[in-house]
């Protein structure tokens, strides 16, 4: 999937509704990523880590 172009620097995207990140280098679902965009319910991390998403109380899912 090529990253959305607001994210093109970012690994890591997050859904605020249920606190779940998304990594934008495995993703395999491109709906679930342009849904989260549609929805503007999205937030990236600083540093764009995994261990900082967590640290904010998101869970990692595949999709």
């Amino acid at each position: 999937m090529d990253r959305p172009t607001n994210f093109h620097e970012n690994r890591w995207l997050g859904d605020k509704r249920s606190q779940v990140v998304y990594d934008l280098d495995a993703v395999e679902d491109e709906s679930v990523i342009a849904e989260l965009l549609e929805a503007e319910t999205f937030i990236c991390f600083g540093p764009d880590t995994l261990a900082e998403a967590r640290n904010r109380g998101y869970r990692h899912r595949e999709i």
